[in-house]
């Protein structure tokens, strides 16, 4: 059993296969955070069990009624308004609008497997695999009932939390905040990781030492957002790729989301993650409930790259559903850079066919196949074919497609609606909006209202008739703006501060409802790129693009650190145009290959203006890609040199069974500096000898993870090689 009970000091113990997570119901009924850290025995119970002082006089009342000062205990779900005035993990408000909330342990509840959310997504387990505890609190004063909900993967070093909370009372309540998890470390002196940046420039790794002040990273866009994602992490100042204590935090959500770190005056470090609380509220009638999204704790004594390995095989294993889970994927073209919007049925089958000449697997239709739209300021909520524009049906286009022996995808924006198009003349109020204040267009386009349910339907109908009308094999799904004016027309005053999440709540149901009806389809995320790279979508959809940015060179910063908590096989890349469209940098061939191969892989240039040697190259760098896939998708990723000084970067994946692995070099920028002579690598076999298919020389594991694999000398800026390490029989040894 991973979760244990010491029913004399009230003292619960979850256990993963290194870690253990402990906290204990206190005198008064507060929770008391008490370890998480690597495993320990309940040997070490009654050395934890212990009283916290106060640093103050208290009076005889408060002693009897909480023999523990608030402002010293780590506790598990601290709250509004007490005497800890540290940052809470709940608010709520009661009818005469008083907000002191104060929640006290009433039972506990422990059951196999996993349960799911309602609504949300969220990890999955079956009995055999995690074991879960529901701890239930109560606040007299509001009849509100709060449950804590645990899960320990006994397999897998991660813990997920989240929060239920059910008004019992007679009269209403509001929720103004409720974080998904919430613990106190028990010292401070810890640095803070998280992956931030912005559009075309996402989830760069920034690590700074924590302060004595309130930290939190959070986006208040309705997305999870290119600026921060919804990830942080706690690690020693020692702490490494391969060494040092690592505490991630990783929220299955897509909106708005906080992330708070505060050290205070103890020394300790209050750690909060879940729904952000600005502009939240959530109005509860007796009876109701709100559930919060999970959040996934992950502890690793080995530094970033075993936490790293946790959240992918988590991910991989129990978040991504579905016949696409662990399936190949195709390689795509996709005609965006190629076209834009300025393509015809002509234009588009020819590029097909030079895409079906050199191997490609998959046609993808971006923007401009609908309404009158022959520029990004028209049509979006008008899902009708433009068949003058495509020559004929789009089943006739996707039809044709499949028979050059290629499958036929489809781009989507659902969520947007443009103010040129026959849904906003129908339906004006469709969209966010606050009154009568002025409706902000982003790329000439406004963000249809999800909080209502005639929204839903329509998006779901719509997108379901274009589905059921042709064989389509793959859907990218876009998102290219963030929520302003957020309001809905159908919500009371009492209401609004509620729209943020249902937003969300109705994005999930399309999307539940879409891929459940269409499972065949392979449904990729987009928001402009990597706007909402969130494990939320990935519930949903098992890839996502990446970004917006397409050059290989920045893409290595991207996929670096994207990689802290999110695999590989989830990473959509392609191989672009060059001069590359964002950033006019030209790369060769060969680079932009070895930056995407390290995902879920494709193509998004003009095949048709390419040299036939340049499509040879393309023919040989697809075979190449497939005899690397499984390794790709499903092996170890490790990384090796941190691109973010812009000389050099390098990553390895290694297979399941250590026997193979493929090492991507990259240097980046010439200098007359001396040139690294060696790379360490990892997670090999030191027993097992490998073979460099590229030199065709022979190592041990233990030499190439001690002493290292030779490097080549790369003449020029933007170059790179790849290095595939195969067994050597025993025979040859």
């Amino acid at each position: 059993m991973s979760i244990t009970i010491d029913r004399e000091s009230y003292t619960f113990k979850l256990d993963t296969a290194h870690t253990t997570y402990m906290f204990q119901v206190l005198d008064g009924g507060y929770l008391c955070h008490l370890y998480w850290g690597g495993r320990i025995d309940a040997a070490s119970l009654p050395f934890l069990s212990r009283e916290y002082a106060g640093p103050y006089v208290r009076d005889a009342e408060e002693l009897e009624d909480r023999p523990y000062p608030l402002t010293t205990l780590p506790q598990e779900f601290p709250c509004e308004g007490l005497t800890d005035f540290r940052v809470s993990a709940a608010r709520v408000t009661a009818e005469d609008g008083t907000s002191a909330t104060d929640f006290r342990y009433r039972s506990h509840a422990v059951t196999r497997g996993k349960p799911p959310i309602d609504g949300l997504p969220a990890t999955y387990a079956d009995g055999e695999e995690a074991e879960t505890l529901a701890v239930t609190l109560y606040d007299d004063q509001t009849g509100a009932e709060a449950v804590l909900w645990y899960t320990a993967f006994e397999g897998l070093d991660a813990i997920t939390r989240r929060v239920t909370v059910t008004n019992r009372g007679a009269a209403p309540c509001t929720v103004k905040r409720l974080f998904s998890a919430s613990l106190d470390f028990p010292r401070e002196g810890y640095d803070l990781v998280q992956l931030c940046g912005g559009w075309a420039d996402e989830r760069h790794v920034e690590r700074r030492p924590l302060s004595r002040a309130v930290t939190c990273v959070q986006s208040g866009r309705g997305i999870s957002s290119h600026e921060h994602n919804p990830f942080i992490a706690l690690c020693s100042p020692e702490a490494t790729e391969y060494s040092g204590d690592v505490y991630g935090f990783n929220l299955v959500y897509s909106g708005s989301f906080a992330a708070v770190a505060e050290v205070d005056n103890q020394p300790s470090v209050r750690v909060l993650m879940g729904l952000n609380p600005e502009n939240f509220s959530w109005r509860l009638e007796p009876g109701e409930r709100f559930e919060t999204p999970e959040a996934v704790l992950v502890y690793s004594g080995e530094g970033f790259s075993a936490m790293s390995h946790t959240y992918h095989d988590l991910y991989r294993n129990h978040l991504c559903r579905g016949q696409w889970k662990n399936k190949s994927r195709p390689v795509l073209i996709n005609n965006w850079e190629a076209t834009y919007f300025d393509f015809n049925r002509e234009k588009l089958l020819a590029l097909a066919k030079e895409a079906a000449d050199v191997g490609i697997e998959l046609f993808v239709l971006d923007d401009g196949w609908f309404g009158h739209r022959d520029a990004d300021d028209c049509s979006l909520g008008d899902w009708v074919v433009n068949t003058e524009k495509l020559g004929g049906s789009l089943a006739d286009l996707a039809e044709d497609i499949h028979r050059l022996g290629m499958q036929f995808g489809l781009w989507f924006e659902p969520e947007m609606i443009s103010p040129d198009s026959d849904l906003y003349r129908a339906h004006p109020d469709w969209c966010l909006h606050c009154g009568g204040r002025l409706r902000s267009t982003m790329r000439h386009q406004l963000v249809l209202d999800m909080s209502r349910e005639d929204v839903v339907n329509y998006v779901i109908q719509a997108v379901s008739d274009i589905l059921s009308s042709c064989p389509i094999d793959y859907v990218k799904w876009d998102m290219n703006r963030s929520l302003s004016e957020v309001g809905s027309a159908l919500l009371p005053p009492e209401r609004q501060g509620e729209v943020y999440h249902r937003y969300m709540l109705g994005v999930y149901r399309i999307m539940e409802t879409l891929t459940s009806r269409f499972p065949h389809v392979l449904f990729e995320g987009c928001a402009s790129g990597g706007g909402r790279f969130d494990p939320g979508i990935l519930y949903y959809m098992p890839q996502i693009w990446t970004s917006d940015n397409t050059d290989a060179v920045e893409r290595l910063k991207i996929q670096y650190g994207t990689s802290l908590a999110y695999p590989l096989s989830c990473m959509s890349a392609h191989v672009s145009t060059c001069p590359n469209h964002q950033v006019g940098r030209t790369t060769p061939l060969a680079t932009r290959f070895h930056a995407a191969l390290t995902g879920s892989f494709g193509y998004e240039l003009d095949l048709c203006s390419m040299s036939p040697e340049e499509k040879e190259a393309v023919k040989a760098q697809i075979v190449e890609y497939h005899r690397y896939q499984e390794i790709l998708t499903k092996g170890r990723f490790y990384r090796l040199l941190d691109p973010a000084d812009n000389a050099y970067c390098a990553w390895m994946t290694v297979s399941e069974g250590r026997e193979e692995a493929l090492v991507c070099y990259f240097k980046i920028l010439s200098d007359n500096k001396r040139l690294p002579l060696s790379l360490r690598l990892r997670g090999l076999d030191p027993e097992r000898r490998y073979r460099d298919s590229r030199t065709g020389e022979i190592y041990s594991g233990v030499t190439l993870m001690n002493a290292g694999l030779p490097l080549p000398g790369l003449w020029g800026d933007f170059q790179s090689c790849i290095m595939h390490l195969t067994p050597v029989r025993e025979e040859e040894k």
